[in-house]
């Protein structure tokens, strides 16, 4: 069992002792950590925080900790219980309160949960702020709030339809386009939030939905990571019902996975890929994804004749890059859709609509839409180093043995060939190199990984 402290916030598995899993010791204590930063960062008197949660089975018991908490610390809290992360990032600046805490594993199985915690936009704290909350979780230095001063609870449960009716204003979206189209979609909620979210969505845009594990019980039918292996029935379903497509969400439903007609994977990393090309077509400019991304979101910005931009893996990096780079839309690989006339955050709401929109407009079936990208094949592999070996050395001197080709060395190395890349990641915890390749091929991916493997054991002397 696993407790996981990171400059993102708190993550670890239900259960155990304090300070070795998530219990109900360590959520207090980081939810404390949270408010007493919240209270020296806004410099205000009277704190406002915005909190919900995911459907895991934990969830509830975490919620009433860290919302008594912030209670005791005198911060007044808007309860949005049952959400999903990105209608959390969304009413924080809506309500125009301090700060907001999402809880919630994303991807992780049903054992796991987390606080993931926001600033006052709605969007996840930075390196040094993260930094200081984990100093102040050390310390445990806490000063509560007396009796008169203690903090209100407001619930509100209408954050998910105040979420959608966002989505249905955007620039880009429009209802009666996607309601002629007459779409059948099959949706996979995991059996939690999204099982709420997503079909609501899409009965306002008059789709019909084929709901499949959709009761937000928190008691996942699968690993609910949303990966090829795991989505069998999904798969099944989708030829079955005879249904354009499906709609796969994690938990917390910023990630966003589709199903070809054919009952084929459309492949994570193409959800971006196909929401940029629809977006792009409609406004110029520029877009970023993280180092790990497939190259297809390269190659189709440069078709609209945009900027792609490249940024260090991890949510906050990919929109730090967005806001510097102007970029119109960016995100992550698996399938995180980040669209800042919406907010800066993943959004699989979001990314639904301009997937819509990109169908009905479009015509054709999704397999044929898969089929008019470019495409690419990812290998994903990774390295068991001893304690001893010296992991940064070894990355700077792969660097320094491709110092010809196009190096990237902002989070690892990733180096790129004409027709293909590795991206060389170590882990902060553990000796492990961490080993991307896209290639054309799944063939040349993998054999691509496997050479850099054999050159990075020669220069260990393994």
């Amino acid at each position: 069992m696993t407790l996981i402290k990171s400059i993102s916030g708190i993550r670890g598995t239900i259960g155990g002792k304090p300070g070795d899993n998530l219990t109900p010791i360590d959520a207090v204590k980081f939810a404390a950590s949270y408010g007493i930063w919240l209270k020296e960062y806004s410099k205000k008197e009277k704190l406002k925080v915005v909190i919900g949660r995911d459907a895991r089975l934990s969830g509830e018991m975490i919620q009433n900790l860290v919302v008594s908490t912030l209670v005791g610390l005198g911060i007044d809290i808007i309860d949005l219980d049952l959400s999903t992360t990105p209608t959390v990032e969304i009413a924080v600046p809506l309500e125009k309160v301090d700060g907001g805490i999402i809880l919630t594993a994303s991807h992780n199985p049903k054992q796991w949960n987390a606080l993931k915690l926001l600033n006052e936009r709605g969007e996840f704290l930075d390196a040094a702020q993260g930094a200081k909350i984990l100093e102040i979780a050390e310390k445990e230095d806490f000063n509560f709030s007396e009796v008169d001063h203690l903090g209100e609870i407001n619930k509100n449960d209408s954050y998910i339809d105040i979420h959608i009716d966002e989505v249905l204003n955007l620039s880009l979206v429009n209802a009666d386009t996607i309601k002629k189209a007459k779409f059948k979609v099959v949706v996979d909620g995991v059996n939690s939030t999204g099982g709420i979210a997503i079909p609501k969505l899409l009965n306002e845009l008059g789709v019909e939905v084929v709901k499949l594990y959709c009761d937000p019980t928190g008691h996942f039918p699968h690993n609910p990571e949303p990966l090829k292996e795991h989505l069998s029935d999904i798969c099944k379903l989708v030829v079955e019902e005879e249904a354009d497509f499906g709609i796969v969400v994690d938990p917390d439903v910023d990630r966003l996975a589709f199903i070809s007609n054919d009952g084929e994977m459309f492949g994570e990393e193409y959800t971006l890929v196909a929401c940029a090309d629809y977006v792009l077509g409609k406004t110029k400019g520029n877009t970023v994804s993280n180092l790990s991304s497939s190259r297809a979101l390269r190659d189709i910005t440069k078709k609209h004749s945009g900027t792609y931009e490249a940024a260090a893996v991890g949510e906050v990096n990919v929109v730090t890059k967005m806001k510097e780079n102007k970029a119109i839309i960016g995100g992550e690989g698996n399938g995180g859709i980040i669209y800042p006339e919406s907010h800066y955050g993943r959004d699989a709401l979001v990314g639904t609509a301009l997937f819509l929109m990109l169908m009905a407009e479009k015509g054709g079936t999704v397999a044929q839409l898969r089929a008019s990208y470019p495409s690419y094949f990812m290998s994903k592999k990774k390295i068991q180093l001893t304690p001893e070996l010296d992991v940064d050395a070894i990355l700077k001197s792969m660097a320094e043995k491709y110092k010809d080709e196009e190096i990237s060395i902002i989070d690892g190395v990733k180096i790129d060939f004409p027709d293909n890349w590795v991206h060389l990641r170590k882990s902060n915890t553990e000796p492990i190199i961490r080993i991307y390749t896209e290639a054309k091929s799944q063939t040349e991916a993998d054999a691509l990984a496997d050479r850099i493997i054999g050159e990075i054991m020669k220069i260990a002397g393994i």
